[in-house]
């Protein structure tokens, strides 16, 4: 049955030029390429859009007669939009969505000058993390983390990412990205795997000892189970140095494993150049990046993205020169980091961070949380776009206008979600 989703508001379809490609610069917020004007329809069928055509013509042709109200009408599903606007499904492109327990006790340490480091060393952190997780039976990690997607789908978001990463054991990684298979099977939320066994130390073996067992056992168990896509390693200094870097991510290589890397998070320590060299398909954090390794990045197809509800949770400056990745057309996109310390798996609320503290462009903003992060993943199923031939993954705001989506801090812009042309979340909205 297909179906017919009608009454459009502004559509941003963010479909021009060679949509396999991120988008860069002004074309980012370039309206008259990116959004269609209020008045058109969708035609799904198969979970494929098949179809943007005048509503009148739309509705003339298929359902004569309709004046709203029904969802079904003449053996067609029909959506209403009731012109609101449409956006393209949300692709959340780093998230850490398995974990067990607690820790906001840590924002009072943070104001009382602790760093990110003193606290690690001082029993919080990730270790703290870790400790709960590697108690938490497999089922448990299914259901907090199928919860955490429910939520996710409840902002907007259709594609994620999700990362293990607070195993640090061969056993709780493998029961992470287990979890994490299992919600993909069952979840309409398109869900991608990463391997970040390489999260931190633990503190029950030596370093060299945990190194060598990421590379020959917790590697070859996820390869031959084929529980992750990608791999990660949180580079950064008191972390995983460059060399230990390159040694995990060359050995999954070897295992088709893609990188993704957590770098210059602190510190300008050249990981962006780094995760460059080693093929990443996006380097995350990238707020001290230096401008060569930009450049660098932007020409060899590796994605900066900057996830600001990180520093808005820490309590720091918003210092992310996304100005002048736009200016000097680098690209770049933005992800929720939700974790521990984040716990929020909001990309409107990313998106309001970038619209109203960095001054961006909402269609920027957009660009950044849906076409460009799907660059970076599986673009025959996530392709952060609206298309004929491309899934029907969307949203319809509460607003009429596109640049709603990020204008609303707190409460929820999106009406209702749509996944492969099924409404999978329906919102009171403002």
């Amino acid at each position: 049955m297909k179906t017919l989703l009608v009454n459009c508001g502004e559509i941003a379809h963010l479909s021009s030029g060679d949509t396999s490609k991120p988008l860069l610069g002004q074309k980012m917020h370039d309206k008259d390429a990116l959004v269609y004007d209020s008045g058109l329809a969708f035609i799904i069928d198969n979970n494929i859009i098949i179809k943007i055509d005048d509503n009148e013509s739309v509705i003339d042709e298929y359902i004569p007669g309709y004046i709203g109200g029904k969802a079904t009408y003449n053996d067609y599903i029909v959506i209403d939009a009731n012109y609101k606007a449409i956006t393209p499904g949300f692709v959340d492109s780093h998230t850490h969505l398995v974990w067990s327990g607690d820790r906001s006790n840590e924002l009072s340490m943070r104001q009382t000058g602790m760093s990110y480091a003193d606290i690690a060393y001082n029993g919080g952190g990730i270790n703290k993390t870790v400790k709960k997780t590697r108690l938490t039976p497999l089922n448990g990690l299914v259901k907090s983390a199928n919860d955490r997607v429910g939520i996710a789908m409840q902002n907007g978001t259709t594609s994620l990412e999700a990362k293990s990463g607070y195993g640090l054991n061969t056993d709780t990684e493998l029961n992470s990205l287990k979890a994490i298979d299992e919600i993909n099977k069952n979840s309409p939320c398109r869900i991608y795997s990463t391997w970040l066994g390489a999260h931190d130390f633990p503190k029950d073996i030596s370093r060299s000892e945990y190194i060598e067992q990421l590379i020959n056992d917790q590697l070859p168990e996820i390869a031959n189970n084929n529980l992750a896509k990608y791999v990660d390693v949180f580079c950064e200094p008191g972390w995983y140095n460059a060399e230990e870097t390159e040694l995990i991510v060359n050995s999954a290589k070897e295992y088709d494993l893609t990188p993704r890397l957590h770098i210059d998070e602190f510190i300008d320590s050249d990981g962006l150049s780094l995760a460059t060299e080693l093929g990443a398909v996006s380097a995350d954090h990238v707020a001290y990046s230096n401008d060569d390794s930009r450049q660098k990045a932007s020409d060899n197809g590796t994605m900066q993205t900057f996830l600001p509800g990180t520093p808005y949770v820490l309590g720091k400056k918003f210092n992310l020169p996304i100005k002048k990745c736009i200016d000097e057309e680098w690209a770049f996109s933005i992800a929720s980091d939700f974790n521990p310390n984040c716990p929020s798996l909001s990309l409107p609320f990313v998106g309001s961070i970038l619209s109203h503290r960095l001054d961006i462009d909402p269609l920027a903003s957009l660009v950044a949380a849906t076409r460009n992060p799907a660059t970076t993943l599986d673009q025959e199923q996530s392709k952060g776009i609206l298309e004929i031939g491309s899934p029907a993954d969307l949203n319809i705001l509460w607003s009429e206008y596109v640049s709603g989506w990020c204008q609303t801090p707190g409460i929820n812009p999106v009406e209702k979600t749509i996944i492969n042309g099924i409404i999978v979340n329906s919102n009171k909205v403002i």
